[in-house]
C-alpha cells in the first residue's frame, strides 16, 4: 500500500479528521490565549514533497516547526508549522507582551513548544477519538529554520512511503490571520490500522 493508492473514501475521512482536529485545535488555542479564535475550513491536500515548500511561500520561508513522534497503536510523527511572524504573534499573545523583533529567547521557545504541544495534542486526540486507537505523543522538538530544511526531516522518513505527503492547512484568526500547517506522517502499517479502525480496511 502506498499513499498514492489511498482511496477517495479514505481521503474524505482524512478531510473530516482534518476538520475535527482543526476545530479542536482552534478551541484549545482560544482557551490558551483567552481570546476568540476563528478558523477557516481546513484544506486537506495530498502533495508531492517539493510542492509543500512552495505552498508555504517558498522553501526559503522562515518557519517555526514543532515536531513530535507518535507512539501507541499507531506510530509515526506529526509536525505543525507556522511562519515565524505568526509564531511571534502567538507567543506575544500568550506572554501578554510585544516581543522585540529578534531571535526567540529560551522563554519564547518554551512558550512556542507549549502552543505546539496543545495544538498537536488536540489533533491527535481527535484522531484517537474517531479511531478508538491509543495514541501517545512524545515531547515536542522545535526548530526555527527555512521551510525546506524543516521539511527534510519528514522527507527522510517518507522515503519508504513514496513522495506524497498529507498536509492539512488551517487558517486561524484572532485579530491577525495566521496559517498553520499540519503534516501527519504515520508509517504504512499505521495507515492500514487507521483505515481498518475506520471500517475502510
Amino acid at each position: 500500500m502506498t499513499l498514492e493508492s489511498v482511496s477517495e473514501q479514505y481521503f474524505d475521512v482524512l478531510k473530516e479528521l482534518g476538520n475535527i482536529g482543526a476545530g479542536n485545535a482552534t478551541t484549545a488555542l482560544a482557551q490558551l490565549l483567552q481570546c476568540k479564535v476563528d478558523m477557516k475550513v481546513p484544506q486537506v491536500k495530498l502533495l508531492e514533497f517539493n510542492e509543500v515548500g512552495e505552498l508555504m511561500g517558498g522553501e526559503e520561508q522562515i518557519m517555526a516547526g514543532i515536531y513530535l513522534c507518535v507512539e501507541g497503536d499507531i506510530t509515526g510523527s506529526i509536525m505543525f508549522l507556522l511562519e515565524k511572524n505568526s509564531a511571534r504573534h502567538l507567543v506575544s499573545k500568550l506572554m501578554g507582551m510585544e516581543l522585540p523583533d529578534e531571535e526567540f529567547g529560551e522563554m519564547e521557545i518554551s512558550a512556542l513548544k507549549e502552543i505546539g504541544n496543545i495544538i498537536t495534542g488536540a489533533y491527535l486526540n481527535s484522531l484517537s477519538t474517531i479511531t478508538n486507537l491509543k495514541i501517545y505523543p512524545s515531547v515536542p522538538d522545535l526548530t526555527i529554520d527555512m521551510a525546506g530544511a524543516i521539511l527534510s526531516v519528514p522527507a527522510i522518513e517518507f522515503g519508504t512511503l513514496g513522495d506524497k505527503i498529507l498536509l492539512i492547512q488551517t487558517q486561524f484568526t484572532d485579530d491577525y490571520e495566521l496559517d498553520g500547517y499540519f503534516i501527519l506522517v504515520p508509517d504504512l502499517e499505521s495507515y492500514a490500522k487507521i483505515m481498518s479502525a475506520l471500517g475502510l480496511g
